[in-house]
């Protein structure tokens, strides 16, 4: 059977983010993908214009539609759009007991803008963090959860810590938004070990969708039965390549190319030059 994955996020029109790159994430990776919808966003690669959130009995009845008949080997959630569809989600993982369960803690969009209210980040630590297998912030998110200022590699090693207290089993934090690094150097910690992956950084503002894309790879990986390193490693050479060969569309942040891993993987050298390295607590 094939291996099935649920991704529960906010629809982007633009097609870069959100729902669309975890479906199209899903395909790529060769697992079937399924969607409960949060909320419908109007945006493009210029921005968000406008928000609407879905009913939350809606929500509710499309996670119960998906796991009642279909299955779910691993879910995914991106923007929730605020704490009552946050605890209706948690309610439901807990019901399932589902257990590979990747939770992308959606907050701000690329141009900026907040995709979840001001009350949500209690609800998001309370009642979803402690169910998620890995937790996959960027540095931004990872700081307004944390509430620590990140600067340093040991800063996120701080912050990775704070995660897991609060419960998460794992924690990717991202660092593309170090700018002030020629690489990009993503940090996991899994309770005992910190890992590196380590990344040229791609010269491309064409980077929409990229956290969307990089936790649902993760997703698709652990539903085919991927240990949690070997389904964050995959995904991060997943993304790569899809920043690497990034779609120069609309006239802002355009999205990267989910196609690319599949197309290009195994032409050359391109896109091999990385690091991984392990250092323990």
């Amino acid at each position: 059977m094939i291996a099935r994955a649920l991704t529960i996020a906010g629809s982007d029109s633009g097609g870069g983010a959100g729902i669309q790159a975890d479906l199209k994430t899903f395909q790529e990776l060769k697992v079937f993908g399924m969607s409960a919808i949060t909320a419908i966003t109007a945006q493009n690669t210029l921005g968000v214009q406008g928000v609407y959130p879905v009913d939350v009995e809606g929500l509710r009845q499309q996670i119960t539609s998906v796991a009642e008949d279909i299955g779910v080997d691993a879910v995914k959630t991106g923007m929730l759009f605020d704490e009552d569809r946050i605890r209706v989600v948690a309610e439901k993982i807990r019901f399932y007991k589902w257990k590979n369960v990747v939770v992308d803690p959606v907050m701000i969009a690329k141009g900026g803008a907040s995709l979840l209210t001001e009350n949500s980040t209690n609800a998001l630590i309370d009642e979803l963090l402690p169910l998620a297998t890995v937790a996959t912030p960027n540095i931004p998110e990872a700081e307004a959860i944390t509430r620590r200022k990140i600067t340093t590699i040991d800063d996120r090693k701080k912050a990775a810590q704070d995660f897991l207290s609060m419960g998460v089993d794992s924690v990717v934090i991202k660092g593309g938004h170090d700018a002030d690094n020629n690489n990009t150097i993503d940090l996991y910690f899994d309770g005992k070990n910190y890992h590196y992956f380590e990344y040229p950084r791609v010269d491309t503002k064409n980077t929409h969708g990229t956290g969307c894309s990089f936790a649902s790879a993760v997703t698709a990986e652990l539903a085919k039965g991927c240990t949690l390193l070997e389904a964050i490693r995959n995904a991060k050479e997943f993304i790569h390549f899809a920043i690497l060969h990034s779609l120069n569309i609309g006239g802002g942040h355009g999205p990267t190319h989910h196609g690319a891993y599949g197309l290009f993987k195994n032409q050359g050298s391109e896109g091999k030059t990385w690091q991984e390295s392990l250092h323990k607590q």
